[in-house]
């Protein structure tokens, strides 16, 4: 697994994505879901989630 460059969490998402060669409009939903995931929980990272 290579090491990514971005700090944040939607740039990280998509750069795992493209490396496992997922097609754009996969990419485009996934980052749809965290964008509502993340609003639905006052927008914390998920990291400070639990």
């Amino acid at each position: 697994m290579p090491v990514f460059k971005s700090t944040r969490l939607l740039d990280q998402l998509r750069e795992q994505i493209r490396y496992l060669n997922y097609s754009v409009r996969t990419e485009e939903a996934y980052v749809y879901w965290v964008k509502n995931f993340n609003r639905f929980h006052g927008l914390k990272h998920p990291r400070d989630m639990g």
